[in-house]
């Protein structure tokens, strides 16, 4: 039997997502981001194709690296404007049974204290099919415009990150134990206050003393994925992911990162198959090959090379506008998105700063595919078995039309080969997923918070044993 592909919807909440000048296709409707039944519209789509979830992407700031400004980011609507994701929960939640939401929110610009409970409030909503994309953010801007002067470097982004997930676990793992809430209406006890907990949490970069604001939700830590690329990026996916993006070009690429991630899993003392790993794609399909090659020509010729890249600037920490339109790319060590350079100046072929923004111009940085169904259907087929990927995250050149296209025509030719699901399984995101229960397993690092008065008494013997170390040092 082959084995199942899995999709995901890549989208975020602003215009002209991954395909910067796309926005000005007669087809395209991504001006009604900031409509309701866009996404709810949307979300059905997505339902009938099956498709695990709808992942929302995010960014905090605006990409003002290309020639030292924002104005090509604002002209070209590349992710600006852009509003708040986790507001798209509950309405795409009301409207779907069944589908997946997955919120992006970074650990570098809100207090994980008010996440846990924005988080939780959105688990309950949706009934536990929420998950939470852990980014640590790349743009400068971001970070300038809430005080913080510009972004830690990227390793320490990521000690960050881990210290922001440990609370996180704490709050929501072990606050409230098992039974807490009773709602005994006889004796008047909504909760017993012996199962509630104080975290005690005092770490380098935060200090959480006191109660999670909410009874645990249905998943309790909703679905976490992750998309580093990163040395210390995929270490952290490996560590704490279920579902982990790539946005890997080639099938070279990707398999030696897959195999990265799932061996640094199974080190972590993980499942390295209980990891769904998706690939950042493209899919530009139609009832033939010639249809769809004339649909791929026709968005070719909204792509801007401006908008391009203003995208690759921002991801790269690299000013491309300084560059001619025929120069040579070079690797420059950055503050960004450090896999971004990596790729380009570490292949054999050299790119033109023309080809670059040719090449980004549609679906950012993963391959694009254009064909009929059949011909989609086998080139998915390859990359899975040559690179072990579970699925795709797939981004729109035009919505909803790319949407569409790959719920009319892909989704019904791969469950034809019996490469696709047919149905969603019961439950919560994570028991559709992965079939199994609702929280997190055992085998997490999460898990060993459930016991939180434990993890108190273990971490202040720690910290007493590091002040008598101290003292006998000096």
């Amino acid at each position: 039997m082959p084995r199942q592909i899995r999709f995901n919807a890549f989208d975020m909440n602003c215009v002209g997502h991954q395909s910067p000048g796309l926005w000005a296709h007669p087809r395209d409707k991504s001006w009604k981001y900031k409509d309701l039944d866009y996404w709810q519209d949307l979300a059905r789509t997505l339902e009938k194709g099956i498709f695990d979830g709808i992942f929302i992407a995010d960014v905090i700031g605006y990409y003002d690296v290309y020639k030292g400004s924002n104005y090509h980011a604002i002209q070209q609507a590349a992710q600006i404007p852009v509003n708040d994701p986790l507001q798209l929960a509950a309405p795409i939640a009301l409207a779907t049974e069944h589908l997946g939401i997955g919120i992006t929110a970074s650990t570098s610009f809100e207090h994980p204290y008010t996440f846990a409970r924005r988080l939780a409030t959105a688990d309950h909503h949706s009934k536990g099919r929420v998950g939470w994309n852990i980014v640590t953010s790349y743009l400068e801007s971001g970070a300038k415009n809430i005080s913080q002067g510009g972004l830690r470097q990227h390793n320490n982004r990521y000690e960050v990150a881990s210290e922001y997930v440990e609370v996180l676990y704490k709050l929501l793992e072990g606050s409230w134990e098992e039974g807490a809430v009773r709602r005994d209406r006889e004796n008047r006890i909504f909760t017993d206050p012996d199962k509630v907990h104080e975290i005690g949490h005092k770490g380098k970069y935060f200090e959480v003393p006191g109660y999670q604001l909410t009874e645990p939700s249905p998943q309790r830590t909703p679905v976490l994925y992750q998309a580093g690329a990163s040395g210390p990026g995929k270490a952290f996916a490996a560590g704490h992911a279920e579902c982990v993006f790539v946005a890997a070009p080639t099938k070279s690429l990707l398999k030696a990162y897959v195999a990265d991630i799932r061996r640094q899993a199974a080190a972590a003392g993980r499942d390295p198959r209980k990891i769904l790993i998706y690939n950042l794609t493209t899919v530009i399909v139609d009832e033939t090959e010639a249809k769809a090659q004339a649909k791929f020509k026709d968005y070719q010729s909204y792509t801007s090379y401006d908008g391009s890249l203003v995208f690759l600037s921002g991801w790269s920490g690299i000013d491309f506008g300084q560059y001619a339109p025929s120069d040579p790319i070079k690797k420059v060590e950055t503050n960004a998105i450090i896999s971004v350079v990596e790729h380009f100046a570490g292949e054999d072929k050299t790119w033109t700063m023309e080809e670059l923004a040719r090449w980004g111009g549609i679906g950012g940085l993963g391959p694009v595919f254009v064909g009929s169904a059949s011909h989609i259907a086998d080139t998915l087929q390859e990359w899975v078995e040559e690179t072990d990927v579970d699925g795709f995250n797939l981004a729109y050149a035009v919505t909803p039309e790319s949407f569409e296209d790959a719920v009319g025509y892909l989704v019904p030719e791969l469950q034809k080969r019996g490469a696709y699901p047919t149905a969603y399984k019961p439950g919560t995101l994570r028991e559709k997923l992965f079939g199994e229960g609702p929280y997190l397993p055992a085998s997490h690092p999460a898990h060993a918070y459930r016991d939180i008065e434990a993890v108190k008494r273990r971490e202040a013997a720690e910290r007493e044993a590091g002040v008598s170390r101290l003292a006998a040092g000096r």
